[in-house]
Order: C-alpha cells, then structure tokens, then sequence
C-alpha cells in the first residue's frame, strides 16, 4: 500500500518577492510565472533587476534544487526546478519550495508535475474566483513517500528518458530554425541590395500600395478569430496558446473578414513581428490591415518581407506616434507610403513556395511536440506513483510515435 507525505514535512513553502522592483535591462533575472513551463525554465518575457533593488534579506537569491509552483491566474501549479544555470536568480512572486534533506530534489519536482498531485493543486486552487494557491495549500498537498535511494532511482530514469524526448523534439525544431534562417537571408539579401540600404546604387523600391491592396470585408459570424502573432503566423486563436499576441478584437465593436493568403498586418503590434500570411480564414480586429497582392505578388513572400523588414526596425522609422510596446501603423495611407524592394514576381514565387514547403513540416514537427508532452506527463505519472518500475524499465520506446 502506498504511503504519501505532505510536502510542508520534506520541504519549506514560502514566498517570493512580494512587490516588482525596479527593473534594469540586465542584472539579476526575475524567474516569474511567465518562465516556468512544464518543468522548465524559459527565456521568455524575462525581465530583470539590480542586486541592490532586491529584498534579499527577505526573499534571497534562487539556488540549484529549489522549485517554483506558480500561485494564480490560468497557469496555476505549474512548477519548475531550479537548474544550475539559473541559481542567482530571484525568486519572482510565485511559491519558492525548498526541499530539506529528506527529499531528492529531482524527485520532489517530478511529483509536483505528476497528475495526482496536479489535481490537488487544481482542487486546492479553484476555492476562490480566481484560481490562486496558497503556501499553506501547497504544503498541504500530498505525494508518495518512498526512501531516499527509489527518489533517486525515478529521478535518474525520468531525466534518462525525458532527455530522450527533449532531444528529438529540439532537433527537430532546429531543422526548421535553419529552414527559416535560410529563407529570412534570401529576403534580406533583397533588402541590402535596394536603395534602402544603397540609395545611390541599389535597385528600385515601390511604396507598399502598389505591391498591396487593403481590403474591408464585412465580419463573417459566428466565424473564429484570427489572430497574427509575433512569430509571423496568422491563423484562428483558437488553434494556438492564448499568448504572443496584443488583445484587441474584444475591445473593438466590429470586425473585419480574413481570407486564407491575405497579408495581415497589426496595426499596433506589427513592430514586434505580428505580421504574416493567413493560413485560415475568420474575421479580426479592425485594427489589422488586410491586405492582397497586386499584379501577381506572391502573398507568403510580401508577409516575410514586411515582418523581416519590422522586426530590423525599418518600418518604425515610418511611425506616426508611439506608446509603450507598440509602434503606431493603423493610418493606411501612411502605411502603404512606406518604400519596400521591387522583386520579381518570379522570384517571389520561388521564396513564397519554400515558405509554402515548410508549413507541412513545421505542422508535424508541433504535432510531434504534443504527443513527447504527453509521453513525457504520463511516463512522470507512472514512475512517481509505482505504476512503472524503474528498476526494470528501459525507457528503449519513448519515443516511438513522436519521432515520426
């Protein structure tokens, strides 16, 4: 029969910084909700701070081991432990654990990421409006108790074969990375060779609306929300993370429909990269512009142009005015004065049929992606709760069906 412990015996709950200090553009990084994803720690939204605006009497730098289990909102009992490349870190304003030495660390942070203990943590939470965990919620939460050399035998299997999937999955995301980088250096190479770069020498620009038609299309109902990321993709909300994106369609009273290989530019995000090609059709914000090509343009090239063109900071020059994170382009007729290269409709086509090329394979890389999260949720589950004998197992398969 499997005994359990509550989490306040083996580790110390507690919190971490309780107000935002004053923010620098380096220093000490502030690992925060937005950087803890399923067991690990990323660079995303980082924000930081100077070692002299931190309270660390009160909450000290993070160390190697430690666990962060996010307190509120939608991402709730999300947990990650603090690697060795993150120790020096502060603490955020989340819940900190600090296991004692009655417990592998490793293995702590794989409970916290199993079903059983998530689903504690989600009943725990969902007592007020708000899903919000308290310190005295979490150390209240209950994992299996097992000796010390079984913590490390499941701790040493599950980094064996997690790491296996971690692997498959980021090879596969660099081989699209690399696919990117060589279509984003095609265009660009278009770029320096016009008179943007050579105003004496280069070859010829043409001002944005002759190589684009803005277009209003009534709202399509009870159709879905496109939305264009930062990342250059345009598609429906629904079928992507509720992040990378500027709200927007909800404060508008009316929208606008969208074609699959329209040009979608954000108006006020586009900046940041929120401009690219449809891939599904739906209505959005009138914010957006949107956009087809003119005299047989080819739609996937003019999106790349003109994200590649915002994100090296060209199109801001154009800017009417500015506010915090964004860059104003919503008056069309200043917008489509901007000069951009003149490229050949036959060149166009061919840089628009490698970006049409990478979209299968960047859709079954993301797909592979979810069904490793998955494997990897359900071997943590099984191995923490005696299900799968580590003892025994291999880990030979974890990958099978993800490394289609």
């Amino acid at each position: 029969m499997t005994e359990f412990v509550r989490i306040k015996r083996v580790a110390e709950v507690r919190y971490g910084l309780g107000q935002p200090p004053r923010l620098s553009f380096d220093g000490i990084p502030i690992i925060r909700a937005t950087n803890i994803s399923q067991g690990r720690i990323t660079t995303r939204n980082m924000i930081h701070t100077s070692l002299s605006d931190l309270p660390i009497e009160r909450a000290p730098l993070l160390s190697e081991g430690e666990i962060l289990v996010v307190r509120s909102g939608a991402l709730t009992g999300d947990s990650a432990r603090i690697p060795a490349e993150w120790s020096g870190s502060a603490p955020g304003y989340d819940l900190r654990v600090t296991p004692n030495a009655s417990i592998e660390s490793r293995y702590l942070a794989y409970c916290l990421l199993s079903r059983p203990v998530i689903d504690q943590m989600k009943l725990a939470s969902s007592r007020a409006a708000q899903p919000h965990l308290n310190a005295e919620e979490l150390g209240d939460i209950k994992i299996p108790a097992v000796s010390f050399d079984n913590q490390s035998r499941i701790a040493d299997f599950l980094d064996s074969v997690l790491t296996k999937l971690d692997d498959l999955v980021n090879k596969k995301r660099h081989l699209v990375r690399l696919l990117n980088e060589r279509i984003d250096s095609r265009v660009l190479q278009h770029v320096g060779q016009s008179e943007i770069v050579q105003p004496d020498a280069g070859s010829p620009t043409l001002p944005i609306k002759r190589i684009l038609t803005k277009v209003t299309r009534p709202p399509i109902a009870d159709s879905g929300v496109i939305t264009a990321y930062r990342d250059g993709q345009v598609t429906e909300r629904g079928a992507r993370r509720a992040e990378g994106y500027t709200m927007s369609a909800s404060t508008e009273p009316s929208g606008q429909q969208v074609h699959i290989n329209d040009v979608v530019v954000h108006g006020l995000d586009g900046f940041a990269g929120a401009i690219g090609t449809a891939e599904a059709s739906g209505t959005c914000s009138p914010v957006y512009h949107v956009c087809t090509p003119r005299d047989g343009g080819d739609p996937k090239f003019i999106g790349r142009l003109l994200r590649l063109l915002a994100l090296q900071g060209y199109l801001r020059n154009f800017a009417t005015s500015t506010r915090e994170r964004a860059v104003d382009f919503r008056n069309w007729d200043l917008f489509s004065r901007i000069p951009v290269p003149a490229v050949s409709n036959s060149e166009q086509l061919r840089i628009g049929e490698w970006i049409t090329q990478l979209h299968p394979l960047r859709t079954a890389i993301e797909r592979s992606a979810t069904l490793a999260a998955e494997r990897r949720h359900a071997l943590i589950t099984a191995a923490v709760t005696g299900q799968l004998d580590v003892t025994t197992a291999s880990g030979r398969n974890v990958t099978e069906g993800v490394s289609a």
